[in-house]
């Protein structure tokens, strides 16, 4: 629980410094006794003075702050001298109450009062006139992120990807898939504070941030430098489900990428921006189902691509080179990739060391197929009809009729309603999605919205 002497009065946007010289954003913030400045290095190619360009650092100043104000939770965000209309205050504070859910569940703190102050004004959207058909995909080495790349270089063979990463490092992860794909990239170098890395020595709190919010700005900012006329997005649609439910509350892991903020970011860049430039995710009606399938026709990716918490450890030292194959997004990416691949080339994706192959990791299946008292993990993974969905495929599948894990979880969940794990509902699209038409795949050029 988190102790009233860690709660700061206040949190303060303190400015922003952009040297177009150096293609270098620094943001700056303040709370409690603490000061924090966040660089983003984009460099110094493309159209700084574009007023389109500043009004998307803008927008990106207003996000990235969180990381910092989740150090002290005060009761009051102060955006200082910036100028912001209601709509904007209204989605900064559903951003932070919604995005730090999962923080505060944890922390033991509620953020329903929190408040935001700062002078009012009215913004009038910049000229912005990008070139056609140049989309930025943010790119995170995933399935989700392979499988737009190769829907959208179909038709748009001017694409590239946007790839945020720490300074100094580049996680192999993500830099060997986006190697495959041989399209342009978007190198952007964000340095986060070094106080943050040390918040349990100076006592300040930690936890999960929206971090694909501000990967999202980011990307919007390097979009813009490069006039683009779309930001891609690779966020399905159980993203948008809630990880757990709590006395009439919901907690997100995953709220900024659901269809929540997609829809809140969207009109907020458009009321910056104007129309021209879409930021929207091109998977938002597909499933996790639908997306492994997709990718198990990936061949190219196979050998490369991974998925693993262990790596993208912050510290290198403790950084994998392949896959843990027990922690729960190992688990999650075997299982959802296990209908649609021939186990024997999983083993081997897995480095022979398959989760489904490993009993003692029951527990885990448990959690993410809905068995277990324990809630689902706070991870980027799929719904629990999709997992028992991908279960019931995989128990069906001739090279699985000897994997006793498989099919003792399988009978486990033979109780369950299989019309809620529908195969072909899964694999349809399902609800609205956001996608232009001039992006939309053929079977989504008539929008359910």
């Amino acid at each position: 629980m988190t102790s009233p002497a860690q709660i700061a009065d206040r949190f303060t946007y303190q400015g922003l410094d952009v040297d177009s010289a150096t293609g270098e954003v620094t943001c700056r913030y303040a709370t409690g006794q603490h000061e924090f400045t966040e660089r983003f290095i984009f460099g110094p190619e493309g159209n700084w003075g574009d007023p389109a360009t500043l009004a998307a650092i803008r927008i990106l100043y207003l996000l990235a702050g969180i990381s910092y104000y989740k150090t002290t939770a005060a009761p009051l965000i102060d955006l200082g001298d910036l100028v912001t209309t209601a709509d904007e205050r209204d989605f900064l504070l559903r951003f932070y109450r919604e995005g730090l859910g999962e923080f505060a569940y944890r922390s033991g703190i509620d953020l329903g009062g929190l408040a935001l102050t700062g002078p009012d004004g009215s913004l009038t959207p910049v000229s912005y006139s990008p070139d056609a058909g140049r989309p930025l995909i943010p790119f995170g080495g995933g399935i989700d992120s392979i499988v737009t790349v190769e829907g959208l270089r179909r038709d748009h063979s001017d694409a590239a990807l946007c790839i945020v990463h720490p300074q100094g490092q580049r996680f192999a992860a993500i830099e060997d898939p986006a190697a495959v794909a041989h399209l342009p990239m978007v190198h952007v170098t964000r340095v986060i504070d070094p106080k943050v890395l040390r918040s349990r020595e100076l006592g300040l709190l930690n936890g999960h941030v929206p971090i694909t919010a501000v990967i999202t700005a980011t990307a919007l900012v390097a979009a813009v430098l490069q006039r683009r006329d779309a930001v891609v997005l690779s966020n399905e649609w159980s993203a948008s489900i809630p990880t757990l439910e709590e006395n009439g509350k919901t907690v997100n892991h995953q709220w900024s990428k659901s269809e929540s903020f997609e829809t809140a970011f969207s009109q907020l860049v458009e009321s910056s921006l104007g129309p021209q430039i879409a930021v929207f995710s091109y998977l938002r009606s597909r499933s996790e189902l639908w997306v492994a399938q997709q990718f198990a026709g990936l061949t190219k990716y196979h050998p490369v691509f991974r998925s693993c918490n262990r790596a993208f450890h912050q510290d290198p030292a403790q950084r994998l080179d392949h896959w843990c194959g027990e922690c729960d997004k190992c688990c999650f990416i075997d299982l959802i990739l296990a209908p649609f691949i021939d186990a024997a080339h999983l083993d081997e994706v897995f480095g022979g060391n398959e989760p489904l192959n490993t009993p003692s990791l029951r527990d885990k299946f448990e959690a993410l197929l809905g068995l277990s008292l324990d809630a689902k993990p706070f991870e980027c993974v799929g719904d629990v009809h999709e997992c028992r969905a991908a279960l019931r495929l995989t128990a069906a599948r001739a090279d699985r009729l000897d994997n006793m894990l498989v099919h003792s979880l399988a009978a486990a969940c033979s109780d369950s309603n299989e019309q809620d794990d529908d195969v072909d509902f899964l694999l349809a699209p399902i609800g609205p999605h956001y996608i232009p038409d001039r992006y939309a795949p053929p079977d989504l050029l008539v929008r359910a919205h």
